[in-house]
């Protein structure tokens, strides 16, 4: 039996919505500038995950997820801009928000706990 990887579920999907997420804004807003940011710090979580699943060491994890976990904070400094600024409407805000946040404290958990165990 496979051991189901919450975060790198949760990210993937994650990256799947703001991939949606940027096109709806591309195509209806004609927002391309924060767009583009939002979709590359957005996906860059879950590759980040994904490349730490074949870490060359403990350290080379520890330092992945910790990129993913700046990228997740990014992420959500540029949905906060893009509601803010009236492009992200609350309702989609709320949805996206709540997700980055739960990858935010996952992350800062994951990292934590691997340095203690360093």
């Amino acid at each position: 039996m496979v051991k189901e990887n919450i975060i790198q579920q949760k990210s993937f999907d994650f990256a799947l919505k703001i991939v949606r997420l940027t096109k709806l804004l591309e195509t209806e807003q004609k927002e391309f500038v924060l767009s583009k940011q939002l979709l590359r710090s957005g996906t860059a979580i879950g590759a980040l995950v994904r490349e730490a699943e074949h870490a060359e060491s403990k350290k080379d994890f520890i330092h992945k997820m910790s990129i993913s976990l700046k990228e997740a904070n990014e992420t959500r400094y540029w949905l906060d801009l893009l509601n803010k600024s009236g492009f992200v409407q609350d309702y989609d805000y709320d949805k996206v928000n709540n997700e980055i946040v739960q990858i935010i404290k996952l992350l800062a958990s994951i990292v934590k706990s691997s340095k203690q165990n360093v």
